[in-house]
């Protein structure tokens, strides 16, 4: 082994701190011990020399929670080689000190690299008839929490290489490549328990590598860890536990799913983990309580899908939903988000009506945030805020503003020209100088529209019927021309409704801390709507507008809950208790 002391460290990259850069978890014990006991329950071992791996070592705690189950459950007289990488010379230096006292007769293989380019350059992709590569050492137990490192930290230029390299697409997270690299290194007969987001379990950008996964492994069981709060870090993790390709027919991957849940619980565990052994739902010693499911990964879609548990009450839920289903938010119109400025405090602001007329520029429009957010209606301000909009629609065509004939905008935009100009990609795009980086189209804004917030416990929809621009915290769908305004009346009811949460859950399943939900394009995109010609859709119809219209001015709470119900009904369902 190369003496640690000697190598040079490097940074991973540059321009962020070292804890991002590094993408630096480190697993607690109690999650470690249960990813080693999944490895050695589901593991053969040869009868020849063990070959283990970590590929982001760290302190080294994965390492030896893996070789305390081996010596734990198997007598072996060959050699056990411990291989190890890790860019941090310092903790490396941590994880053999630690692995030498525990196990003296190990052979330690620590290596101060980069995992990913040990496996790029000796992977066959790189080869050619001249080429000196040879072909990596394969592994028998491979463990592993890879550091998670978004593109927006490790920077476009690095996820593209790797995206490349490890045949990735989308939003390349430095995990994924960490994954596609553990395949190529995982014997046939191997088998690897690997810690991970479960990011990319149910979002755009983890399509290609979902593919790659059900590929490349034969993947075994999937648990979605969810808002376990096991990491001090903001990280919602999962395990994956998967063999090598070895062409035996494996069965459906079993899927296990746990989340906090604020219904009452039967059963008690002291932790997650030992959460996880039971189903149904759980209170733990410090008050939390979770549900938990067992099912399988969901095949019915192609390798791409988003990865989601199926139970028969699950899929017959959705069966029963899908066949009440007329079309989806999709088919009414175009999902957007809102408008991006890249430079908000010049064209946003909450003060201007508080300016002279005189002086107010003449390209004020209102502007719709979260700030106001409320289901159905948005709450009602003076203060709020609005935006300089420099765009027009002409003929069909957006373009910028003429401000020739704008005085009080063109010099109230001169003023801030400098910081505008800074902007040099909106230029470089083809943009004049004053213009909004995402303005999205100018002739959308007067019609009515749906708008929704990202990010939120409960589902926070509103119908905009001012005219306003929709800012970039929100998104926002207004009905196509040949679809009927009634058709966004009837999706506020459906998404604002208790039912859309249980659709959501059953569907996605995608929550952060504190019981908030994503509500994300691709998502909302698939958020049923009942037939809008019978009766019953037609009374929702006439109670969302009911609310929208006195939510102000009296109590709408009876209204509410009439109307929840009256959406579970039309998806042939029966109604769940109901608070509003």
């Amino acid at each position: 082994m190369q003496p640690l002391t000697k190598v040079q460290s490097h940074r991973r990259y540059k321009l962020v701190t070292d804890e991002k850069a590094d993408g630096a978890t480190y697993t607690p014990p109690h999650l470690a011990e249960f990813v080693a006991s999944q490895i050695i329950g589901a593991a053969t071992l040869p009868n020849a020399d063990l070959h283990i791996l970590d590929p982001a070592v760290g302190d080294g705690e994965l390492l030896l929670s893996l070789m305390a189950k081996i010596s734990e459950q198997f007598e072996r007289s060959e050699a056990i080689v411990v291989h190890g990488f890790d860019t941090n010379p310092a903790a490396l230096t941590v994880a053999q000190r630690r692995i030498e006292t525990a196990f003296p007769n190990a052979e330690l293989r620590l290596e101060v690299r980069n995992f990913l380019e040990y496996t790029a350059e000796s992977s066959s992709t790189n080869k050619s008839l001249f080429s000196s590569a040879v072909e990596p050492l394969l592994f028998d137990l491979i463990i592993a929490n890879p550091p998670y490192v978004r593109t927006q930290i490790m920077g476009a230029e690095q996820a593209q290489k790797l995206a490349t390299v490890f045949g990735l697409n989308g939003r390349v997270d430095l995990y994924h490549a960490f994954l596609i690299a553990i395949a190529q290194v995982l014997k046939p007969t191997g088998t690897a328990g690997i810690i991970v987001s479960n990011r990319f379990m149910t979002t755009k950008g983890g399509a290609s590598l979902r593919a790659a996964l059900r590929t490349r492994f034969g993947l075994r069981h999937i648990w979605d860890l969810g808002d376990t709060k096991i990491f001090d870090a903001a990280v919602l993790p999962a395990v994956i536990l998967a063999e090598g390709r070895n062409g035996h027919p494996l069965p459906t991957p079993i899927f296990t799913s746990i989340y906090e849940t604020e219904e009452s619980a039967t059963l008690k565990a002291i932790d997650p983990i030992d959460a996880l052994k039971m189903t149904g739902n759980v209170a733990l010693k410090n008050g939390r309580c979770f549900r938990v499911q067992h099912g399988t990964l969901d095949n019915s879609g192609a390798h791409d899908d988003l990865w989601r548990i199926a139970t028969t009450e699950t899929d017959a839920w959705l069966s029963t939903v899908l066949n009440h289903t007329w079309r989806t938010f999709g088919d009414i119109g175009k999902i957007r988000v809102g408008v991006k400025t890249c430079a908000d405090k010049i064209f946003i602001r909450s003060d201007w009506h508080e300016w002279p007329e005189d002086e107010r520029p003449e390209l004020l429009r209102t502007l719709t945030t979260h700030h106001i957010a409320r289901r159905f209606r948005a709450t009602s301000s003076n203060k709020r805020r609005e935006i300089l909009y420099p765009h027009e629609s002409i003929n069909g065509q957006r373009r910028a503003v003429d401000l020739s004939d704008k005085p009080i905008s063109l010099a109230y935009l001169e003023s801030h020209r400098a910081a505008l100009e800074a902007r040099k990609y909106v230029v470089e795009g083809g943009r004049r100088w004053y213009e909004l980086w995402v303005p999205q189209d100018p002739a959308a804004w007067d019609a009515p529209k749906l708008v929704f917030r990202d990010i939120s416990e409960r589902p926070t929809f509103w119908m905009d019927l001012e005219g306003s621009v929709v800012n970039g915290d929100c998104y926002w769908i207004t009905a196509d021309k040949e679809n009927k305004e009634d058709l966004l009346w009837l999706a506020a009811a459906v998404a604002n409704s208790k039912f859309i949460e249980a659709f959501y859950d059953h569907r996605f399943n995608n929550k952060l801390y504190a019981g908030r939900r994503r509500f994300m394009k691709q998502y909302v995109e698939e958020f049923p709507l009942p037939d809008p010609q019978t009766e019953f859709s037609r009374e929702i119809v006439r109670m969302t507008k009911e609310i929208y219209a006195s939510v102000d001015e009296r109590p709408t709470v009876d209204i509410g809950v009439k109307l929840d119900a009256m959406i579970w009904q039309s998806f042939g369902l029966g109604v769940k208790e109901i608070t509003w």
